[in-house]
C-alpha cells in the first residue's frame, strides 16, 4: 500500500491552516453574528420603543447622511488618515533603530529590552485603567491632560525658523516632536518583531561581507535592510491597524457618540462600515506599494 506523504510546501500550508483555525472558529462563533447585525442596522432606521426597538429598511440613506450631511465625519476621516501617515512613519523608524541598538552586545542589554517593551505590558493593565478613569473624569467635567510635551513647542518652532526650514516641514517636525511619548508607547510590539528578525539573520552573511571588505553602512543597506524588509511590511500593516482601532482615535469616539447622542444606531453603523472600507483601501494600497520592495530570502 502506497504511503501518503505531504510535500514541504503542503506541510507548511497545513501548519498555516492549523495556526489560523482558532481565529476562524472564534470569528464564526462570536464575531460573525454582530457583523451581520451591523450591516442590517446600517441600511435601516432604528426606532426605540417601550418594548425594544424596530427597524425600517431605508437603503443607503444612512451612508448618504454620513458622507454628505454630517458636519464632521468626512472631515475627521481625512484628518485621521493624515495623522495615521505621520504616526506610522515615525513609529516604524523609531522601532527599527531601537531594535538595531538593542540587538547590539552591551552590558545590561536585557534590562533595556524590558524597558522598551514595558509600555506594552503596562498598557494592558494599570495604565489602561488610568486611561479609563481619565475618560470618566472627562465625562463628569474634570479637566484631563492627555498629552505631555517633551519639548516646548515654542522653543522648537523658534529654532526651526532660525534654520529657515519650510513652514510645512516645520509643522511636520513639530507634530512628530509633540507626539514622541505616543510614538514610544506604541512601538513595543514593533521593536520585538524587528528584534526577532535581526537575530534570525545568519552571522555568516556579515562574515562573508567583512572578508570582501564591506563597511558597516554597506552591510546595513545590502544585508540588514533587505533581510528584515518582510518584517517592515508586517509592522507597517500592524501599526496601521493598531492606530485605526486605538481608543484615542477621534473618529472612533465620533462614531460612538453618534450612536447615543447623534443620529442613532443606523448612521453610526454606516459610519463604521465606511471607516472599515477606508481602512481596507489603505491597507490594500500599502501592501501593493511595499510588497514590491520586499526581499524574500529562500
Amino acid at each position: 500500500m502506497k504511503r501518503f506523504r505531504l510535500t514541504l510546501r503542503q506541510r507548511d500550508n497545513l501548519y498555516g491552516y492549523i495556526f489560523i483555525l482558532p481565529f476562524v472558529i472564534g470569528f464564526i462563533l462570536f464575531v460573525l453574528a454582530p457583523v451581520i447585525q451591523s450591516i442590517i442596522l446600517s441600511v435601516t432606521e432604528v426606532t426605540v420603543t417601550s418594548t425594544g426597538f424596530t427597524t425600517t429598511y431605508i437603503g443607503f440613506e444612512n451612508y448618504y447622511f454620513a458622507l454628505r450631511v454630517h458636519a464632521d465625519f468626512l472631515r475627521q476621516l481625512v484628518e485621521v488618515m493624515g495623522i495615521m501617515l505621520l504616526n506610522v512613519f515615525w513609529i516604524i523608524v523609531f522601532s527599527f533603530f531601537a531594535a538595531l541598538l538593542l540587538n547590539q552586545k552591551f552590558p545590561g542589554r536585557l534590562v533595556f529590552r524590558i524597558i522598551f517593551f514595558l509600555p506594552v505590558v503596562m498598557a494592558s493593565g494599570v495604565i489602561l485603567q488610568l486611561e479609563i478613569q481619565d475618560y470618566m473624569m472627562a465625562i463628569i467635567g474634570e479637566q484631563v491632560v492627555e498629552n505631555y510635551a517633551v519639548i516646548d513647542p515654542q522653543v522648537m518652532a523658534a529654532f526651526l525658523m532660525r534654520l529657515q526650514v519650510p513652514e510645512k516641514f516645520m509643522e511636520y517636525i513639530a507634530m512628530a516632536v509633540d507626539g514622541i511619548a505616543s510614538i514610544v508607547n506604541s512601538s513595543g510590539i514593533q521593536i520585538l518583531i524587528f528584534l526577532a528578525g535581526l537575530q534570525s539573520i545568519s552571522p555568516s552573511l556579515y562574515e562573508a561581507s567583512q572578508v570582501e571588505g564591506a563597511t558597516g553602512w554597506e552591510n546595513f543597506w545590502l544585508i540588514t535592510l533587505p533581510m528584515v524588509s518582510p518584517l517592515i511590511l508586517t509592522n507597517i500593516i500592524y501599526t496601521i491597524i493598531d492606530f485605526f482601532i486605538s481608543t484615542s482615535n477621534s473618529l472612533i469616539q465620533l462614531i460612538r457618540d453618534t450612536t447615543t447622542q447623534g443620529a442613532g444606531f443606523g448612521v453610526s453603523a454606516a459610519m463604521s462600515w465606511i471607516y472599515f472600507a477606508a481602512i481596507c483601501v489603505v491597507l490594500g494600497i500599502v501592501y501593493l506599494i511595499f510588497n514590491r520592495l520586499v526581499f524574500y530570502h529562500d
